[in-house]
């Protein structure tokens, strides 16, 4: 089962570093599309992501327009506080590309309106403009893969001996 998690122009590095993180626990696909608000090489980034990053898989473009040329007839899901479905009233089919925008504006306005059947929501309270973005992130990667019977995801933990 393979979902890609797309960034648009992030610019907080400990986000990036956290969604890095459940890519690894996920095998989802991170796409990164610039321009990015941070250095991949920035410490806060690097400590979010601890030692997964040998684990995911990242993907870099220039813009948007270098990441729509390279995914000519993917499925796209936009996530947006704007958009009218919710995040669970949508299917992710195999090989679907989620997109988040940056921290501060979120996707550009031209971008959802162009493709507003395909936007998504997470729920929440009316006070709130909206959620962090590597919660958003979880939450919508969770259902895709609750879609798809969480496929080749370790199901069953075990307590460790406490005594």
């Amino acid at each position: 089962m393979k979902i890609n998690i797309v960034l648009v122009e992030p610019e907080i590095p400990q986000n990036t570093g956290n969604i890095a993180r459940t890519c690894a626990a996920t095998g989802a696909v991170l796409h990164l599309v610039g321009p990015l608000g941070f250095s991949m090489e920035d410490r806060y980034l690097k400590r979010a992501g601890l030692d997964y990053w040998k684990l995911v898989n990242v993907i870099y473009y220039d813009n948007l327009e270098h990441f729509f040329a390279k995914h000519p007839g993917a499925i796209f899901r936009y996530s947006s506080t704007k958009a009218q479905k919710a995040y669970h009233e949508v299917d992710y089919p195999e090989n679907c590309f989620i997109l988040f925008g940056k921290e501060t504006k979120g996707l550009p306005e031209p971008l959802l309106q162009e493709h507003y059947e395909d936007c998504i929501r997470i729920p929440m309270l009316d006070a709130i403009r909206s959620l962090n973005l590597s919660n958003s992130v979880a939450i919508v990667l969770y259902e895709a893969l609750r879609q798809h019977g969480f496929q080749g995801m370790q199901w069953q933990g075990h307590l460790h001996d406490i005594s």
